[in-house]
């Protein structure tokens, strides 16, 4: 892998954690200001080294681990930078369970966004398909069918993959909805949490979120050190946003959609990777930055638009 490879896939991971993490930034900080300054100052400073190192640090690596388990769990992180060709191997061998996984969560995720939540309609046809939400439940289960299905024919370990990619969607999903009743109550005051438990709340909601990111990091590399710093550049941007310009980010309406749109993306990309196709590695950072320009494009364009009809 050359520098030019390395760093396009660095920034790339970023930007996609970035990105997909504006509703968690958006959480904290509304959290964040119900609780006292000495609390603040400890979630910013303590839960960029969880959010960093144990989260988006710990969890690739015990995927990958999990994947690929006669690799060890040291030898899981290094496995990306050794010669041996059995180590080589086992990485050929276990990459597609992790990505038909991941690509099936990724899928989920986004039909669920783009049937059952609340959004800006960004491109033609998300209005109707909204509208037509109850749907949802029979896309996702012919989708995984088919899947499933395919993916007996090359490898059962595959299919059972995509079941356990399925499985992760509806348990963060579930966890993700336990979240924002949670915020409801606490910024209705009608919640008893003390600081210290607005922080541990925090913690698990920043570890669900970032499993979107984590999943999606290996459409991108498999090799651990660059998703740790790719993923550990946009966490540490992410806090930023949290303190300083999140109501800022919310003006560009149409961010959700680039992010899901990538996760899209990125899930199909998985797939075809998984079932066989040659994807380069150059593609998952392009086609991330692409499509995140377009909609960051057309949050700009609405935006000098309504500042014209303002001075009008």
């Amino acid at each position: 892998m050359d520098i030019f490879s390395i760093i396009l896939i660095i920034l790339g991971l970023a930007l996609f954690e970035i990105i997909i993490s504006v509703d968690n930034a958006i959480i904290n900080a509304e959290v964040l200001g119900t609780m006292s300054k000495k609390a603040r100052k400890w979630f910013l400073f303590w839960g960029i080294i969880i959010a960093v190192f144990l989260v988006r640090g710990l969890l690739p690596w015990l995927i990958l681990w999990m994947s690929s388990p006669s690799l060890g769990f040291f030898g899981s992180f290094t496995a990306s930078f050794s010669a041996d060709p059995d180590v080589a191997k086992v990485i050929e061998e276990s990459a597609p369970i992790l990505l038909v996984g991941g690509g099936t969560f990724l899928v989920f995720l986004f039909f669920h966004w783009l049937f059952l939540e609340q959004k800006n309609y960004g491109l033609i046809g998300e209005e109707a398909i909204h509208r037509h939400g109850v749907w949802f439940f029979a896309v996702v289960s012919v989708f995984l069918s088919i899947i499933v299905w395919q993916a007996i024919k090359i490898r059962p370990w595959m299919a059972f993959g995509a079941v356990v990619g399925s499985t992760a969607f509806f348990i963060t999903h579930g966890f993700k909805e336990n979240a924002e009743q949670a915020e409801k109550q606490m910024l209705e005051g009608s919640g008893n949490m003390t600081d210290i438990s607005k922080i541990f709340y925090l913690e698990v909601i920043d570890a669900t979120f970032s499993i979107d990111g984590i999943l999606g990091a290996f459409a991108f590399t498999f090799v651990l050190p660059l998703i740790l710093i790719g993923n550990g550049i946009g966490a540490l941007v992410v806090r930023q946003l949290t303190i300083s310009n999140v109501d800022r980010v919310k003006r560009y309406k149409y961010l959700k959609n680039g992010a899901m749109y990538s996760i899209l993306a990125l899930g199909i990309i998985m797939l075809l990777d998984s079932f066989g196709a040659h994807i380069p590695a150059w593609f998952s950072p392009v086609i991330t930055f692409g499509i995140i320009g377009y909609f960051f494009w057309k949050s700009l364009r609405e935006l000098k638009t309504n500042k014209i009809k303002k001075k009008l």
